[in-house]
Formats: structure tokens, sequence, C-alpha cells
């Protein structure tokens, strides 16, 4: 008989099940350190109208304002009723938009955290391949009088907790002006960059803790994304353009599409949105300031085998965009700033030719050849967008939404639970070997094993979610804190003839194409004829994904990722045209605010402790250990090893601001000029842990061909932890010694 192997999720529920029968303590007071209290987010307003889900989509009657902001937010700063920083100057005689970009870091953890998006075990952060950045674009009428904020961020999604943090320290500098109605955050859905940035049990689980560094990195560098876009505003114009981009992107569940109606399916060419949109901005003078563009596309070109921080093939057409509009300026700076945002990509992966892993001896770096760029939609940009901004914006109990399917007959939204398939995965990332996808039927193993640990899931949760088996009743889990959001926010801002859908989750492509007609039909009834409406995903708090009703009867893995059930997307629907009435009909003050989401205190911290860096005896924190070679040639590759510290002190302590240089020696002027830094593409950081505190830090430059001849050295930035009894931790900034080579053209 062959041995078994049992897969992580196998063994960590397993694990679980063994703590349950023998200590009999509750399963997760031993993974939280705290239990910790639920509280309410009393930094927005306390008026709450009845929920916009419980009638007919019709404008709700009067409660809190859109316009109301939070008198205090996550944070226990007391906010200023006017705003702190001085308001630029807008000049208002002219014809466009006030336009502010501006980009930060916020790459957090690039060590002993998991990457977020695969949720594999083991997929720990080892290093960087490229920074993750906040890029933020603020749009705004010529007199000021109303603005909108669009932040695509380098990250997995955007979590509750950071969002609600966002705004409160937003308010608490800007006071009204910047509020949860009119800005928008959106994840790229980068698979490889940090997590722990969570509040909800599920993801807090997967994060394996809550991780303060990365979560204040976070927020920090997408409020100073903010900040540099604010205080960069200039009169300009904004041109879109449309266009279609081939052999990027395949559906990965194609028999879950078919499910949809064949009159439906009929009337597209493709079972993936082909179509990106892209907004280019320049100031009246001409000069290109920056630019967005939606396309749907997951980012998950580098597999669950990488542990590279990275921001994917998105990232990486950004970064191209970027370096060739900042000629001159290294990965992350210069004034140009180009986002690839997130849109319907629930369904569809870059991994044209299938799933490729690094074990297979073929490279999973592949975002150059299915990274879609759009330079020539960009060039060609002339079709100007003109006309008033607008916002609305509701959280929504998602759990009890009543969806009218026509004008006599409802159904209901669930409380969350994810099905069978969930734990099967995709093409993109394979999760556990008892699990496939298309599970319409439970196992009476996992059945029995979930129910002694979790509790058994009530009926009324396993009839609404029905087809789906349902293995995780997260919606019924609420110990120490809720496993899933039962608050979501839902949110349109309007840019003259453009819309802009926040989704807080993944939408497949029939999916989106059924929100953007619904919206769009919805503006045109009420006056707002040819509006263009785009879907921008993983936007302000993540609900995992979103499938059409007949998606769902298949249940795949994204049906069984939809968490509200099988009517998820009609409430939806209805959400969204309530917004977009609202907005058409100028009534957005009467919209309720629905009811406030929570932001909780205590959370479970990480499994990984803090531990004190240690050298080898006789040896430094940076000092060389493996050097260079003494000359090298265009396209191979150079390495150095150090001795190293702990990159994740790098989070806390900011000193340096790259974890490596490669320098040119340039004889005129006596100095070294910095070439690359950790963001450049053709630089790889690994960090090798030790035991006992010790480790090693490699450098990899993969010589580009434009690099020219001369002499070269790599340097080796970072913090080590230092402890001594009885006294608390402290990070030391260190610098190595510089490892000196040559590079030629020829030998």
């Amino acid at each position: 008989m062959a041995k078994r192997t049992f897969s992580s999720f196998e063994i960590f529920l397993i694990f679980l099940l063994v703590i349950t029968t023998g200590i009999t303590v509750a399963l997760l007071s031993l993974l939280f350190i705290t239990s910790g209290t639920i509280e309410n987010h009393t930094g927005f307003p306390s008026t709450q109208g009845p929920p916009a889900t419980q009638s007919p989509p019709a404008t709700q009657g009067s409660a809190a304002p859109q316009n109301s902001t939070p008198s205090r937010g996550p944070t226990t700063t007391q906010a200023s009723p006017t705003p702190s920083t001085p308001e630029p100057t807008l000049f208002q005689n002219f014809s466009g938009y006030h336009i502010g970009v501006g980009r930060a870091d916020c790459t957090g953890q690039v060590s002993d955290i998991n990457l977020m998006g695969y949720a594999k075990t083991g997929q720990y952060a080892r290093g960087i391949l490229t920074r993750l950045y906040s890029r933020a674009f603020i749009m705004a009428e010529p007199d000021g009088s109303n603005r909108i904020v669009f932040v695509s961020i380098d990250i997995g999604m955007v979590s509750q907790r950071l969002r609600l943090e966002v705004l409160s320290r937003l308010q608490n500098k800007y006071g009204s002006l910047y509020r949860r109605d009119n800005v928008i955050l959106s994840g790229t859905h980068t698979h490889s960059g940090p997590a722990g940035y969570f509040q909800y049990t599920t993801f807090v689980i997967a994060s394996e803790g809550f991780s303060n560094r990365t979560f204040e990195y976070m927020v920090t560098g997408i409020v100073e994304s903010i900040e540099i876009a604010h205080k960069n505003m200039k009169p300009g114009k904004i041109f879109i353009n449309k266009g279609t981009v081939d052999g990027a992107q395949i559906n990965r569940s194609p028999t879950s599409y078919l499910w949809n109606p064949q009159s439906e399916r009929a009337r597209y060419s493709s079972n993936t949105d082909k179509e990106m949109v892209l907004l280019k901005m320049v100031d009246l003078n001409g000069e290109e300031l920056g630019l967005i563009s939606w396309f749907a596309i997951h980012p998950v070109s580098m597999k669950n085998t990488n542990h590279l921080v990275n921001s994917d093939n998105v990232g990486y057409a950004s970064y191209l965009f970027e370096q060739e509009k900042n000629k001159g300026y290294l990965p992350g700076e210069g004034p140009y700033v180009a986002a690839f945002a997130s849109s319907n990509l629930g369904d569809v992966s870059p991994n044209v030719l299938g799933p490729q892993c690094t074990n297979t001896g073929e490279s999973c770096d592949n975002a150059n050849s299915s990274c879609p760029i759009g330079g020539e939609l960009y060039e060609s940009a002339s079709q100007e967008v003109t006309g008033p901004l607008a916002s609305a914006h509701q959280w929504v109990n998602m759990t009890d939404v009543t969806v009218w399917l026509n004008s006599t007959h409802t159904v209901k939204t669930c409380k969350p639970a994810l099905g069978y398939s969930f734990a099967a995965g995709t093409i993109d990332g394979f999760g556990t070997v008892s699990f496939t996808q298309g599970m319409t039927e439970g196992d009476s193993f996992w059945d029995t094993l979930r129910d002694q640990v979790l509790g058994k899931p009530s009926e009324e949760i396993k009839e609404c979610h029905k087809p789906k088996p349902v293995l995780l009743q997260t919606g019924e889990l609420l110990n120490p804190h809720p496993w899933h959001p039962d608050i979501v926010d839902v949110q349109i801002v309007t840019l003259g003839f453009l819309a802009i859908t926040a989704i807080p989750g993944e939408f497949t492509t029939m999916s989106g194409r059924r929100l953007r007609q619904a919206v769009r039909e919805e503006f045109e009834a009420y006056g707002m004829l040819n509006m263009t409406v785009v879907i921008s995903g993983l936007c302000n708090v993540y609900t995992h994904y979103i499938t059409t009703y007949e998606e769902y009867q298949a249940q795949r893995y994204e049906a069984a990722s939809t968490i509200y059930g099988p009517h998820t997307l009609s409430a939806y629907i209805q959400l969204f045209r309530v917004l977009a009435k609202a907005i058409a009909t100028d009534t957005v003050a009467n919209l309720s605010s629905g009811p406030k989401p929570p932001f909780f205190e205590e959370l479970m911290s990480p499994l990984i402790p803090n531990i004190v860096d240690r050298a080898p005896e006789g040896t430094t924190f940076g000092d060389v250990l493996l050097p260079a070679n003494t000359i090298y040639r265009v396209g191979e590759v150079v390495e150095v090893t150090f001795v190293g510290a702990n990159p994740k002190n790098s989070a806390e302590n900011r000193t340096h601001q790259t974890f490596l240089t490669v320098e040119k020696y340039e004889a005129t002027s006596a100095t070294w000029q910095i070439m690359h830094n950790d963001a450049s593409w053709e630089t790889r950081f690994y960090w090798h842990k030790g035991s006992l505190g010790l480790s090693n830090a490699t450098i990899q430059w993969h010589i580009p061909d434009t690099a020219q001849p001369g002499t070269y050295r790599i340097k080796y930035f970072g913090h080590s932890r230092k402890q001594d009894l009885l006294k608390p931790a402290v990070l030391l900034s260190f610098e190595s010694t510089p490892s000196v080579f040559e590079v030629t053209t020829t030998w």
C-alpha cells in the first residue's frame, strides 16, 4: 500500500483537531495572544439609515451625507476640523482638471512573512526582486470644488483595516477634503507581496499573524503617495483610449464560463475581456504626468515557488513605462507615474502556455512575455475627458441583502462560507491533493473533522449556499474575531463620461460585463448617456470572488470562493445601480452611509518571533563572504554574498531606502554613481536564514546589454537587531564593504 502524504491544508486541520480534543481549549485561544474586543470603527458618522439593500433599487432616505467625515479614525489622534496642510493655490480659469500624481514605497517586510495570494504554507518572503509602490492620482475640477483620488497599490488586495487607517490619517491631515466616498484604494493583486495586514481571521491565519511593521509601512506609503500628488497638483488635461490586447491572457475556468447563457456569450468574441482602457494625463503645456490603465489579468506570472517580493506582471508594466518616461532616474524615482490597475480578473490567467514552475527547469520569470504594456494606446490617446466629477459610497451588510429579481420575487445573500473547491486552488496555484475543482458534494471525513474542530455549519447557511458544499462556515465563526467581513464598501466615482466602479473582490469576466452593462444602463436611464464604465478590482475591502449565478452552479474554485452565495453578483448590480442613479440625479447627499465596519484592535501576533542577529566570530555585518569575480561580460550574472542580518528589521528602521546598490566609477569626477538599486529588474536580493540569528545575504546583478564597460561595485545595506540583557532591542544600520569588479563587452 502506498504511503499517503498529507497536504499542508490537511496537516493544518488535523493539527487543529488534536489541539481541541487534547486540551479542550477553544481553537483560536491558542492562536491568539489576546482575544481582544470587537470595536466599531467610531471615527465615522454615527447616523445609520436603513441598509441600502432591503428594498428595490431606489434612492435611500435621508441619513449621513456623503461628505460626512471621521471625527476620529482608527488611530487615537483627534482630527482638526480644518485641514492642517495648506491647500495649494488652484488656478481656475482653464478648461480641464487639476491633476496631481504621486508614488511612494509601500514594500513592507521582505523576510519572515508569508507572501499573500496563493495561501501556500511555507511560501515565506526571502528577499526582494522589485519594490512595491503606491501610485496616487488626484483629479479636481477647475474651482477645486469636487475631486477624486484613485490609488493603485502593488499589494495583493486592499484590506478593510488598511483602508480605514488610511482614511483616518487623511482626515487628520486634510479635514473633509479626502473622504470615504472620493478615495478609491485598489490593489494590483500581485501574489508576491507580503501578507499580514488584515483583520479578519481567515486572512490572519493565512498570513500567520498580523504584522504591524508591514501594516504601518503600507499605510505610510499609501498616505505619502497621496500627499505627493496633493502637493503636485497642476492644471492639465486627461485623454482616454481603448484597445484590444491579444495573446496576454486565458480564461482559467472555461467550463464555468460555458454555464452562462449561449445568447449572452454570443455577444462577445472571447471568454476573457481583452479591452484595455487607458487614461493619459498631461499638463497644459503638454508635459506628460502619468497614466492609469485597467486590464483584466491575474498577476501570477510569478508562481507559488517564488520567494522574492515583487510586483509581478502589472508591476513590471509600470516599471517599464516609468523607466521609459523618467529617463536618467532610478526605479521608483522621477515625476512620471504609471499605474496598471486591476479589473475583472477573477477567472483570467496570464499563463497562456499553462502553469509552469521553477522546479520543472523552466523559468517562471515570464512577466516580460505576458505583460500588457499599452504603449500604442497611450501615444494615440486623443479623446479628451471632460465634465464634472462626482462620487458615491455606501457601506453594506452583504450577509443580508434582499435582491429583487423582478417586481415581485426576491432572494437573499448569505452569511460567508467557503466551498470544497476553494481548497483545490486553480491552474495558477494548485491547492490540496484531496480536493478538486467542481465539487458539489462534501466529504464525510472532512465534514466530521470540521464539525469537531469548528462546529457544525447551520442548516440555514448550508441551504443558502447550495449547490456549494460548505467546507468552512466562516460567517458563523466569530472568535476571536469574525472570519470574514459582513460590512463591505460599494463605490463609484465619475470623471466626466468615465465611471470607475470600485469592486471589493475579484469579478469573473462575465460578472464584470454584466455589472458594466447594468451601471451604464442606469446612467442612461437618468440622462447620462454614452458612459464608459470600468471595473476597478480588489478595492477597499477583500471578499474573495464574485461569479455569475450560472458559473456558481459549476462550483469551480472561483464559485466556491464566492462567499456571499449564489446571488452575490445580483446584489452588487443592485447596489451599484443605486449609486449610479444617485450620481445621475444629483441625490448623492440623500444616500445612507450604511452600517459602519469594525476596526479590531487586538490581533494575532506573527508566529515567527524577532530574534537577535549574530555575525560569525571574527566578522561583522556586511563583510564579504564570497566576493565577485574580477571581470564579467554583459549578459553574465554578478553574485556577491555578505554576512547578513534579517531584512525585516529594515521595515522598522528605514535609514536605508534600498538593500543594495550597483555603482559605476566615473573617473572624470572620481565618484561612484548609482546605476541600480533593489527596485531594478536586473537585481536580486536573497536572504539565507541560518540558525541562532546567523544569516547570509546574496546579491545578484544580471548585467544588461546596455551596461557600459568600466569599474563597478556592489554594496549591501541593512539593519541588525541587538539586545543587551534587561534592555529593549535596538536596530543598528550598517553597510557593507564593497565588492569591486570590471565589466567588459568582450574578452
